[in-house]
Protein backbone atom coordinates (compact mmCIF):
# COMPACT_ATOMS: atom_id res chain seq x y z
CA UNK A 1 0.00 0.00 0.00
CA UNK A 2 1.40 3.37 -1.04
CA UNK A 3 1.92 6.21 1.43
CA UNK A 4 -0.77 8.89 1.54
CA UNK A 5 -0.05 12.14 -0.30
CA UNK A 6 -0.19 15.68 1.03
CA UNK A 7 -2.96 16.45 -1.47
CA UNK A 8 -5.06 13.50 -0.30
CA UNK A 9 -4.75 14.55 3.36
CA UNK A 10 -5.62 18.14 2.53
CA UNK A 11 -8.62 17.05 0.48
CA UNK A 12 -9.85 14.92 3.38
CA UNK A 13 -9.53 17.84 5.84
CA UNK A 14 -11.53 20.00 3.44
CA UNK A 15 -14.45 17.66 4.08
CA UNK A 16 -14.79 19.00 7.63
CA UNK A 17 -16.58 22.34 7.98
CA UNK A 18 -15.72 23.94 11.32
CA UNK A 19 -19.11 25.15 12.68
CA UNK A 20 -17.89 28.44 14.18
CA UNK A 21 -16.06 29.49 11.02
CA UNK A 22 -18.71 28.06 8.73
CA UNK A 23 -15.91 26.97 6.39
CA UNK A 24 -13.29 24.25 6.13
CA UNK A 25 -9.91 24.61 7.83
CA UNK A 26 -7.93 24.59 4.59
CA UNK A 27 -9.71 27.52 2.92
CA UNK A 28 -9.44 29.54 6.15
CA UNK A 29 -5.67 28.85 6.21
CA UNK A 30 -5.97 27.17 9.61
CA UNK A 31 -3.77 24.20 8.68
CA UNK A 32 -0.25 25.16 9.71
CA UNK A 33 1.45 21.93 8.70
CA UNK A 34 0.88 18.39 7.44
CA UNK A 35 3.76 15.97 8.06
CA UNK A 36 3.71 12.49 6.53
CA UNK A 37 6.09 9.69 7.51
CA UNK A 38 5.11 6.47 5.82
CA UNK A 39 1.62 5.64 7.05
CA UNK A 40 1.74 8.13 9.93
CA UNK A 41 0.36 11.66 9.63
CA UNK A 42 0.75 14.66 11.89
CA UNK A 43 -1.47 17.72 11.40
CA UNK A 44 -1.08 21.03 13.18
CA UNK A 45 -4.18 23.24 13.25
CA UNK A 46 -3.70 26.91 14.15
CA UNK A 47 -6.98 28.77 14.45
CA UNK A 48 -7.37 32.54 14.35
CA UNK A 49 -9.60 32.56 17.42
CA UNK A 50 -9.35 31.17 20.98
CA UNK A 51 -10.97 27.76 21.20
CA UNK A 52 -10.01 26.01 24.43
CA UNK A 53 -13.53 24.61 24.85
CA UNK A 54 -13.67 22.98 21.41
CA UNK A 55 -10.03 22.14 20.63
CA UNK A 56 -10.51 18.44 21.42
CA UNK A 57 -13.66 18.24 19.29
CA UNK A 58 -11.85 19.82 16.32
CA UNK A 59 -8.91 17.44 16.76
CA UNK A 60 -11.27 14.44 16.81
CA UNK A 61 -13.12 15.63 13.71
CA UNK A 62 -9.90 16.20 11.72
CA UNK A 63 -8.50 12.87 12.94
CA UNK A 64 -11.60 11.04 11.69
CA UNK A 65 -11.30 12.62 8.24
CA UNK A 66 -7.58 11.84 7.89
CA UNK A 67 -7.93 8.27 9.17
CA UNK A 68 -10.32 7.58 6.28
CA UNK A 69 -7.56 8.26 3.73
CA UNK A 70 -6.07 5.16 2.09
CA UNK A 71 -2.63 4.30 3.46
CA UNK A 72 -3.06 6.07 6.82
CA UNK A 73 -2.70 3.95 9.96
CA UNK A 74 -1.92 6.57 12.65
CA UNK A 75 -2.95 10.22 12.99
CA UNK A 76 -1.85 12.90 15.43
CA UNK A 77 -3.67 16.23 15.38
CA UNK A 78 -2.73 19.22 17.54
CA UNK A 79 -4.98 22.29 17.79
CA UNK A 80 -3.83 25.75 18.84
CA UNK A 81 -4.56 29.37 17.97
CA UNK A 82 -2.81 32.60 17.06
CA UNK A 83 -4.85 35.79 17.39
CA UNK A 84 -3.94 38.48 14.88
CA UNK A 85 -4.85 42.16 14.50
CA UNK A 86 -7.65 42.83 12.05
CA UNK A 87 -8.34 45.87 9.92
CA UNK A 88 -10.18 48.89 11.33
CA UNK A 89 -11.80 52.03 9.91
CA UNK A 90 -9.74 53.41 7.00
CA UNK A 91 -8.65 56.65 8.67
CA UNK A 92 -7.50 54.99 11.91
CA UNK A 93 -4.63 52.82 13.08
CA UNK A 94 -4.76 50.07 15.73
CA UNK A 95 -3.73 51.03 19.25
CA UNK A 96 -0.43 49.68 20.58
CA UNK A 97 -0.87 46.63 22.82
CA UNK A 98 -4.45 46.04 21.63
CA UNK A 99 -4.87 43.67 18.70
CA UNK A 100 -8.65 43.98 18.30
CA UNK A 101 -11.39 46.18 19.74
CA UNK A 102 -14.92 44.74 19.85
CA UNK A 103 -17.76 47.16 20.57
CA UNK A 104 -20.88 45.80 22.29
CA UNK A 105 -23.87 48.02 21.56
CA UNK A 106 -27.64 48.22 21.78
CA UNK A 107 -30.17 50.62 20.35
CA UNK A 108 -31.89 51.06 23.70
CA UNK A 109 -31.26 50.47 27.38
CA UNK A 110 -32.53 47.62 29.49
CA UNK A 111 -31.72 44.78 27.09
CA UNK A 112 -28.82 43.36 29.12
CA UNK A 113 -25.99 44.85 27.05
CA UNK A 114 -23.55 45.36 29.94
CA UNK A 115 -24.22 41.86 31.27
CA UNK A 116 -23.60 40.45 27.80
CA UNK A 117 -20.42 42.54 27.39
CA UNK A 118 -18.82 41.39 30.65
CA UNK A 119 -19.72 37.74 30.08
CA UNK A 120 -18.45 37.94 26.48
CA UNK A 121 -15.13 39.33 27.74
CA UNK A 122 -14.88 36.66 30.44
CA UNK A 123 -15.78 33.92 27.96
CA UNK A 124 -13.08 35.06 25.51
CA UNK A 125 -10.60 34.91 28.40
CA UNK A 126 -11.71 31.42 29.44
CA UNK A 127 -11.34 30.30 25.83
CA UNK A 128 -7.66 31.29 25.90
CA UNK A 129 -7.32 34.99 24.97
CA UNK A 130 -5.87 38.00 26.80
CA UNK A 131 -8.85 40.29 27.28
CA UNK A 132 -9.73 43.70 28.64
CA UNK A 133 -13.03 45.53 29.10
CA UNK A 134 -13.60 49.27 28.84
CA UNK A 135 -16.80 50.64 30.37
CA UNK A 136 -17.73 53.44 27.97
CA UNK A 137 -21.03 54.19 29.67
CA UNK A 138 -19.91 57.40 31.40
CA UNK A 139 -23.35 58.29 32.78
CA UNK A 140 -24.17 54.81 34.08
CA UNK A 141 -20.96 52.79 34.61
CA UNK A 142 -21.80 49.29 35.81
CA UNK A 143 -18.70 47.18 35.14
CA UNK A 144 -16.98 47.84 38.50
CA UNK A 145 -20.03 46.41 40.33
CA UNK A 146 -20.42 43.55 37.86
CA UNK A 147 -16.75 42.55 38.20
CA UNK A 148 -16.67 43.05 41.96
CA UNK A 149 -13.82 45.58 41.69
CA UNK A 150 -13.09 47.73 44.74
CA UNK A 151 -10.62 50.61 45.09
CA UNK A 152 -9.07 53.05 42.64
CA UNK A 153 -6.67 52.43 39.74
CA UNK A 154 -3.00 53.28 40.28
CA UNK A 155 -0.94 55.74 38.27
CA UNK A 156 2.78 55.00 38.18
CA UNK A 157 3.75 58.09 36.18
CA UNK A 158 1.05 60.55 37.19
CA UNK A 159 -0.41 60.74 33.68
CA UNK A 160 -1.59 57.22 32.80
CA UNK A 161 -3.66 54.63 34.65
CA UNK A 162 -3.01 50.98 35.36
CA UNK A 163 -6.05 48.81 34.54
CA UNK A 164 -7.76 47.04 37.42
CA UNK A 165 -7.79 43.25 37.28
CA UNK A 166 -10.68 40.89 37.99
CA UNK A 167 -11.08 37.25 36.92
CA UNK A 168 -8.05 37.64 34.58
CA UNK A 169 -9.68 40.64 32.86
CA UNK A 170 -8.05 44.05 32.59
CA UNK A 171 -10.75 46.62 33.29
CA UNK A 172 -11.19 50.38 33.22
CA UNK A 173 -14.27 52.50 33.94
CA UNK A 174 -15.12 56.04 35.01
CA UNK A 175 -16.89 54.25 37.88
CA UNK A 176 -13.46 53.35 39.28
CA UNK A 177 -12.49 57.01 39.53
CA UNK A 178 -15.59 58.41 41.24
CA UNK A 179 -17.88 57.42 44.10
CA UNK A 180 -20.49 54.86 43.02
CA UNK A 181 -23.40 57.21 43.83
CA UNK A 182 -21.89 60.34 42.26
CA UNK A 183 -23.85 61.41 39.14
CA UNK A 184 -21.91 62.46 36.04
CA UNK A 185 -23.63 65.76 35.18
CA UNK A 186 -21.60 66.37 32.02
CA UNK A 187 -22.32 67.65 28.55
CA UNK A 188 -21.44 65.64 25.45
CA UNK A 189 -17.90 66.98 24.78
CA UNK A 190 -16.80 66.14 28.32
CA UNK A 191 -18.16 62.62 27.96
CA UNK A 192 -16.38 61.97 24.68
CA UNK A 193 -13.12 63.38 26.04
CA UNK A 194 -13.44 61.10 29.08
CA UNK A 195 -13.92 58.07 26.80
CA UNK A 196 -10.81 58.92 24.79
CA UNK A 197 -8.75 59.35 27.94
CA UNK A 198 -9.97 56.11 29.48
CA UNK A 199 -9.00 54.26 26.30
CA UNK A 200 -5.71 55.96 25.44
CA UNK A 201 -4.36 56.75 28.92
CA UNK A 202 -4.77 53.23 30.29
CA UNK A 203 -1.70 50.98 30.16
CA UNK A 204 -3.38 47.96 28.58
CA UNK A 205 -1.01 44.99 28.59
CA UNK A 206 -0.83 43.08 25.28
CA UNK A 207 -4.54 42.44 24.75
CA UNK A 208 -5.91 40.12 22.09
CA UNK A 209 -9.33 41.71 22.53
CA UNK A 210 -10.63 44.84 24.23
CA UNK A 211 -14.39 44.67 24.69
CA UNK A 212 -16.00 48.13 24.88
CA UNK A 213 -19.33 48.29 26.70
CA UNK A 214 -21.07 51.19 24.96
CA UNK A 215 -23.96 53.20 26.38
CA UNK A 216 -27.31 52.58 24.65
CA UNK A 217 -28.30 54.61 21.63
CA UNK A 218 -26.49 56.30 18.72
CA UNK A 219 -25.24 59.53 20.30
CA UNK A 220 -21.98 61.31 21.09
CA UNK A 221 -20.14 58.31 22.52
CA UNK A 222 -20.96 56.11 19.54
CA UNK A 223 -19.90 58.86 17.11
CA UNK A 224 -16.59 59.31 18.95
CA UNK A 225 -16.06 55.55 18.83
CA UNK A 226 -16.69 55.49 15.09
CA UNK A 227 -14.44 58.47 14.30
CA UNK A 228 -11.55 58.08 16.75
CA UNK A 229 -11.44 54.51 18.08
CA UNK A 230 -10.07 51.74 15.81
CA UNK A 231 -12.82 49.12 16.08
CA UNK A 232 -12.42 45.70 14.42
CA UNK A 233 -16.06 44.67 14.85
CA UNK A 234 -19.31 45.22 16.73
CA UNK A 235 -21.86 43.00 18.48
CA UNK A 236 -25.49 44.14 18.74
CA UNK A 237 -27.53 43.09 21.79
CA UNK A 238 -31.32 43.06 21.64
CA UNK A 239 -34.37 41.34 23.04
CA UNK A 240 -37.05 39.76 20.81
CA UNK A 241 -39.38 42.68 21.58
CA UNK A 242 -40.37 44.78 18.56
CA UNK A 243 -39.43 48.05 20.29
CA UNK A 244 -35.93 46.75 21.14
CA UNK A 245 -35.44 45.36 17.62
CA UNK A 246 -36.44 48.68 16.07
CA UNK A 247 -33.67 50.45 17.98
CA UNK A 248 -31.20 47.59 17.46
CA UNK A 249 -31.58 48.05 13.70
CA UNK A 250 -30.62 51.71 14.11
CA UNK A 251 -27.47 50.64 15.94
CA UNK A 252 -26.62 48.16 13.21
CA UNK A 253 -27.11 50.75 10.45
CA UNK A 254 -24.94 53.21 12.37
CA UNK A 255 -22.02 50.78 12.36
CA UNK A 256 -22.57 50.05 8.68
CA UNK A 257 -22.41 53.78 7.85
CA UNK A 258 -19.09 54.22 9.66
CA UNK A 259 -17.64 51.03 8.11
CA UNK A 260 -17.41 48.99 11.31
CA UNK A 261 -18.27 45.33 10.56
CA UNK A 262 -21.14 43.92 12.61
CA UNK A 263 -20.01 40.48 13.76
CA UNK A 264 -23.50 39.41 14.79
CA UNK A 265 -26.48 39.86 17.08
CA UNK A 266 -27.15 38.42 20.54
CA UNK A 267 -30.78 37.90 21.51
CA UNK A 268 -31.14 38.37 25.25
CA UNK A 269 -34.14 37.35 27.37
CA UNK A 270 -35.33 35.18 24.49
CA UNK A 271 -37.35 32.78 26.65
CA UNK A 272 -38.46 32.48 30.26
CA UNK A 273 -38.41 29.08 31.93
CA UNK A 274 -40.44 28.87 35.13
CA UNK A 275 -38.20 27.85 38.03
CA UNK A 276 -41.05 25.95 39.68
CA UNK A 277 -42.85 24.11 36.90
CA UNK A 278 -40.47 24.33 33.92
CA UNK A 279 -43.05 26.02 31.69
CA UNK A 280 -41.43 27.90 28.80
CA UNK A 281 -42.85 31.24 27.70
CA UNK A 282 -41.67 33.88 25.19
CA UNK A 283 -42.44 36.92 27.31
CA UNK A 284 -40.82 39.45 24.96
CA UNK A 285 -41.81 37.81 21.69
CA UNK A 286 -40.18 35.08 19.65
CA UNK A 287 -37.56 34.88 16.91
CA UNK A 288 -36.90 38.62 16.61
CA UNK A 289 -33.13 38.33 16.78
CA UNK A 290 -33.07 35.57 14.19
CA UNK A 291 -35.32 37.55 11.85
CA UNK A 292 -33.09 40.62 12.21
CA UNK A 293 -29.97 38.57 11.51
CA UNK A 294 -31.54 37.08 8.38
CA UNK A 295 -32.79 40.46 7.18
CA UNK A 296 -29.35 42.06 7.33
CA UNK A 297 -27.24 39.05 6.43
CA UNK A 298 -25.47 38.83 9.79
CA UNK A 299 -25.05 35.99 12.24
CA UNK A 300 -27.25 35.22 15.24
CA UNK A 301 -24.44 34.61 17.72
CA UNK A 302 -26.68 33.16 20.41
CA UNK A 303 -29.88 33.46 22.44
CA UNK A 304 -29.97 33.73 26.22
CA UNK A 305 -32.90 32.92 28.49
CA UNK A 306 -34.48 35.32 30.98
CA UNK A 307 -32.87 33.67 33.99
CA UNK A 308 -32.79 35.04 37.54
CA UNK A 309 -29.34 33.53 38.12
CA UNK A 310 -27.78 35.77 35.43
CA UNK A 311 -29.06 38.86 37.25
CA UNK A 312 -28.18 37.59 40.73
CA UNK A 313 -24.65 36.54 39.80
CA UNK A 314 -23.86 39.77 37.96
CA UNK A 315 -25.24 41.95 40.75
CA UNK A 316 -23.07 40.01 43.19
CA UNK A 317 -19.91 40.85 41.23
CA UNK A 318 -19.41 37.35 39.85
CA UNK A 319 -20.90 37.03 36.33
CA UNK A 320 -22.26 33.70 35.10
CA UNK A 321 -19.14 32.63 33.18
CA UNK A 322 -17.11 32.58 36.42
CA UNK A 323 -19.94 31.95 38.92
CA UNK A 324 -20.99 28.67 37.30
CA UNK A 325 -18.32 27.88 34.68
CA UNK A 326 -19.73 24.43 33.88
CA UNK A 327 -23.37 25.58 33.72
CA UNK A 328 -25.59 25.96 30.68
CA UNK A 329 -25.56 29.79 30.76
CA UNK A 330 -21.76 29.92 30.82
CA UNK A 331 -21.64 27.51 27.87
CA UNK A 332 -23.98 29.77 25.86
CA UNK A 333 -21.74 32.76 26.54
CA UNK A 334 -18.64 30.76 25.58
CA UNK A 335 -20.31 29.70 22.34
CA UNK A 336 -21.17 33.35 21.62
CA UNK A 337 -17.54 34.28 22.32
CA UNK A 338 -16.21 31.58 19.97
CA UNK A 339 -18.59 32.60 17.17
CA UNK A 340 -17.73 36.29 17.63
CA UNK A 341 -13.97 35.68 17.56
CA UNK A 342 -14.25 33.19 14.67
CA UNK A 343 -16.25 35.68 12.60
CA UNK A 344 -13.63 38.34 13.33
CA UNK A 345 -10.81 35.96 12.36
CA UNK A 346 -12.22 35.73 8.82
CA UNK A 347 -11.93 39.47 8.26
CA UNK A 348 -9.03 41.24 6.61
CA UNK A 349 -5.91 41.32 8.78
CA UNK A 350 -3.89 44.39 9.65
CA UNK A 351 -0.30 43.97 8.45
CA UNK A 352 1.00 47.42 9.43
CA UNK A 353 3.05 46.02 12.31
CA UNK A 354 4.87 43.63 9.96
CA UNK A 355 6.28 46.38 7.76
CA UNK A 356 9.42 48.25 8.80
CA UNK A 357 9.12 51.94 9.51
CA UNK A 358 11.12 53.85 6.90
CA UNK A 359 12.61 57.16 8.02
CA UNK A 360 14.27 59.49 5.50
CA UNK A 361 16.90 61.82 6.95
CA UNK A 362 18.76 64.66 5.31
CA UNK A 363 22.44 64.33 6.21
Amino acid sequence: MSAPTHEAIEAAIKGYVEPHLGRDLVSTKSIKSIDIEGDQVRVQVTLGFPAKGIADAIAEAVTAKVEAVDGVSAVQVSVGWEIRSHSVQKALKPIDNIKNIIAVASGKGGVGKSTTAVNLALALSVEGAKVGILDADIYGPSQPRMLGIMGKPESKDGSSLEPMNSYHLQAMSIGLLIDEETPMIWRGPMVTQALEQLLNDTNWADLDYLVIDLPPGTGDTQLTLAQKVPVSGAVIVTTPQDIALLDARKGLKMFQKVEVPVLGVVENMSIHICAKCGHEEHIFGEGGGKAMAEQYGIQLLGALPLDIHIREETDAGKPSVVADPDGRIAEIYREIARKTAAKLSLQAKDYAAKFPRIVIQNN
